[in-house]
């Protein structure tokens, strides 16, 4: 058991990549120690099924890990995967634990931002920008507001399994975003 909270949470977030155990095996694949393919499943966008696949690194920072997108492919019928083409995403999701020495309250942190470029197909341009743009936030938002909670609590477990003594490092997770 890892006796020191305040430390404890410190070393935690200092562990590299390789060692959290917040992954979920269905939907998450390790690359190298830092690098993962996220699929994120099926959403529903201007009446198509796009299923966005991410690839990201985390690296460890001295407060906790940041998450950077590194690529985005979109799969779905031939007109999404054409989309690949003309569409752009930066993402970056900073985690940190907050918490001074001797207080009894700790917590994770996120902060993410997402920025996404899309270059309008001809056959969508009878739509208005706007009506496109709010549609794409919208699921982006979908995506931010299931993941990244999601994330933390699998995070929390981890770091409750990790400072009991736990070093099993089983992944978590049930395949769902």
């Amino acid at each position: 058991m890892r006796t020191d909270q305040f430390t404890a949470a410190a070393d935690y977030m200092r562990l590299p990549a390789s060692q959290y155990s917040v992954l979920d095996a269905k939907k998450i694949e390790r690359l190298d120690d830092d690098t993962f393919i996220c699929y994120v499943g099926g959403l529903n966008f201007l009446g198509f099924v796009v299923e966005p696949v991410l690839t990201v690194s985390v690296i460890v920072q001295d407060r906790g890990p940041v998450v950077k997108l590194l690529d985005t492919k979109l799969q779905g019928s031939k007109t999404i995967m054409a989309a690949n083409d003309r569409f752009g995403a930066t993402m970056t999701n900073i985690v940190t634990w907050e918490g001074d020495e001797g207080s009894e309250i700790k917590q994770l942190c996120s902060e993410t931002s997402i920025q996404v470029a899309l270059e309008v197909p001809r056959w969508a341009r009878v739509m208005p920008t706007s009506a496109i743009e709010s549609t794409g936030s919208r699921v982006m938002q979908t995506v931010l507001n299931s993941a990244v909670p999601k994330f933390l609590k699998q995070l929390q477990k981890d770091y409750e399994l990790w400072a009991s003594g736990d070093d099993s490092r089983k992944p978590m997770g049930n395949g769902e975003l």
